[in-house]
């Protein structure tokens, strides 16, 4: 009886429980939602990195999205351009959540080649983590980073972003959180340089954006 419990796939199915249990208990509370700044006000110089242009989402990706705050803009240094993507939602209780870029991505044609997690300087001593995405169409490559960020917690794996949700619903009754996104396209398959450029800009970035988000 005691080994059954003491398995680590039981132990996981039954915080699992709890923790829907408890947000059911919350959403019977009004949920507290956070105020916060219009991501169209982040800067458009982000230390060395300055704004080239913004980008545009169609109404029908919109209707798909559900965002109730988004950001789409590219910025550029030293002849390099990175593509920044937040999109923020204040609630997940009637639906909404963010869209996987590993879902998005594939259904705008492009092909994944590696998935794996790393950690990110974002200055100050802080690390954070994010997935690092690698992914081709045609003959174009592109380094992608991105996470799932909660107020001051950075998640990487969507699984674990959907458990710390619950986990917020129960303790704060809040359920917000952004999806942000960061794409540099990878010239001369040199994936090592992209990379550096694209953990340069997060490092540029990150803490501004956060003013934008809910703390």
């Amino acid at each position: 009886m005691f080994r059954f419990f003491n398995s680590l796939p039981v132990r996981v199915a039954s915080l699992v429980l709890i923790l829907q249990g408890g947000l059911l208990y919350s959403s019977i509370r009004e949920e507290v939602i956070p105020s916060s700044r219009p991501l169209a006000d982040v800067p458009r110089t982000l230390g060395q990195w300055q704004f080239v242009q913004e980008g545009v989402i169609d109404k029908e990706s919109m209707a798909v999205l559900q965002a109730d705050d988004t950001l789409v803009r590219e910025y550029a240094k030293d002849g390099v351009q990175a593509n920044l993507y937040v999109a923020g939602f204040r609630s997940q209780r009637t639906g909404k959540a963010p869209h996987s870029p590993k879902n998005c991505l594939p259904g705008s044609g492009w092909t994944p080649l590696d998935d794996r997690e790393v950690t990110l300087d974002v200055g100050q001593g802080q690390v954070i983590p994010a997935n690092r995405y690698v992914i081709t169409h045609g003959d174009y490559r592109s380094m992608v980073f991105y996470w799932y960020q909660s107020r001051d917690r950075a998640v990487a794996r969507e699984f674990k972003a959907k458990f710390w949700v619950m986990a917020d619903a129960l303790r704060y009754n809040r359920t917000d959180t952004a999806l942000i996104r960061v794409i540099v396209p990878i010239i001369n398959k040199d994936e090592a340089a992209a990379e550096r450029q694209a953990t340069d800009f997060v490092k540029s970035m990150y803490s501004t954006v956060l003013d934008y988000l809910p703390s």
